[in-house]
Order: C-alpha cells, then sequence, then structure tokens
C-alpha cells in the first residue's frame, strides 16, 4: 500500500499552530471532516476516545492517532507538522510534532492495519522524519509522504 492511496494534497497542514494534545486532534478533525465529509465531531470524539484507551504517540516525536468510522468506504489520512510539539502521552515521553492520522471504514479490518503498520514504518525512519520536520510547504510535505516506499527507505 502506497500512501498516496491514503493522503490527498488537502489533508496535509504543513504549519498548525497547536498549543496541546486536543487541539491538535481537533484540528486533524477539522481538516478530515472537509475531505471525509463526516461531522467534525463525530470525527474528533472518535479519535479522543481512541486516546483514552492509550495513546498513539509512537515515539521519536511521532503520534499516529487513527479511527473506525460508518460511512466511509476507504482509508484516508490527514498528515500534520506542528509548528511547535506539544504533549502527547507519548510512550517515550517526548513531545510530538509529526502527526499522521487514520480514518478508516468501519469494517476495515487488515487494510487498516496494513495502513498502520506503512505510515509506521516511513515515520521511524529518521531520514524521512528530518525531511518532514525541515519542510514547512504542504505540496512539499506531500511529495515526502508519498514517495514509492523503495525511495522513501520504506
Amino acid at each position: 500500500m502506497e500512501l498516496a492511496e491514503l493522503l490527498s494534497p488537502e489533508a496535509v497542514i504543513a504549519n498548525l499552530k497547536t498549543a496541546s494534545k486536543k487541539q491538535a486532534l481537533q484540528d486533524i478533525a477539522t481538516r478530515g471532516a472537509k475531505i471525509v465529509r463526516l461531522p467534525e465531531r463525530e470525527i474528533f470524539e472518535a479519535l479522543l476516545e481512541r486516546e483514552r484507551l492509550g495513546t498513539t504517540g509512537v515515539g521519536q516525536g511521532v503520534a499516529i492517532p487513527h479511527a473506525k468510522f460508518a460511512g466511509l468506504d476507504r482509508l484516508h489520512g490527514v498528515f500534520a507538522r506542528l509548528e511547535q510539539p506539544v504533549d502527547f502521552e507519548a510512550i517515550d515521553d517526548r513531545p510530538v510534532d509529526l502527526i499522521f492520522a487514520l480514518l478508516a471504514p468501519e469494517d476495515a479490518g487488515a487494510e487498516h492495519l496494513k495502513a498502520l503498520a506503512r505510515v509506521s514504518r516511513l515515520l521511524r525512519n529518521q531520514a524521512v522524519c528530518t525531511k518532514l520536520r525541515a519542510t514547512t510547504e504542504a505540496d512539499a510535505l506531500y511529495a515526502l509522504l508519498t514517495e514509492p516506499a523503495s525511495s522513501a527507505g520504506g
């Protein structure tokens, strides 16, 4: 699975100004709602509920929040590069500045897991994360995120 199948250029937020995990999730829900045509509140509450189960802050400044929704026909991603890192209660206690949210159909089983694994592999690559952190333009972020797996080192 290539990330270009999940992520549209409109789903990339280049310089998100936010002060907290909750606000970051709200901003991602706002952008996600425009893309998937679901209520913003439904997306926000689902992402927040997932965080209550355990943080999606996977370490090294990266979080991969995700939730499933009735009414979606395929997986969608929303990526945000935060201007300033925020406390995300990550497993390594480091603040987060790269967030890739996955919005999945309610019945997405293996497909959802494959997408999570693909995003996780990409964002564990320190060279990729360094490039993402150094990039402030949405189109350049999109290009970095959607490079074919072989050239992105993933």
